[in-house]
């Protein structure tokens, strides 16, 4: 894989319905381009980014529709209890879903 490929921005979105998933789920990945337009969307709906080198590279391991590991449930429940804080504070409205 060349450098070039391997420092272009990435992104993930999880989703994550109770009512239907064990855990949330990959709903969207990509570098470059695609990572830009997710990165896009998410802004133009008003859903939180968070950014993180590290989990970034762990979550765009798993595949797309696939659930995160157990590994990842601490720092995934982390990340959704302080966006669940935020629009329970009416600050931003999503269907929970993060980037």
């Amino acid at each position: 894989m060349n450098d070039d490929l391997k420092q272009s921005k990435k992104a993930v979105a999880l989703k994550f319905d109770p009512e239907r998933d064990l855990a949330p789920v990959v709903a969207a990945k990509g570098r470059g381009f695609i990572a830009d337009k997710i990165l896009e969307i998410a802004n133009e709906y008003g859903i939180p980014v968070k950014e993180d080198s590290d989990l970034i590279q762990l979550l765009y391991k798993i595949d797309i529709e696939e659930e995160i590991p157990p590994q990842l449930y601490v720092v995934i429940a982390e990340i959704l209890a302080f966006i669940y804080k935020i629009n329970k504070s009416g600050g931003i409205q999503i269907d929970q879903e993060i980037t």
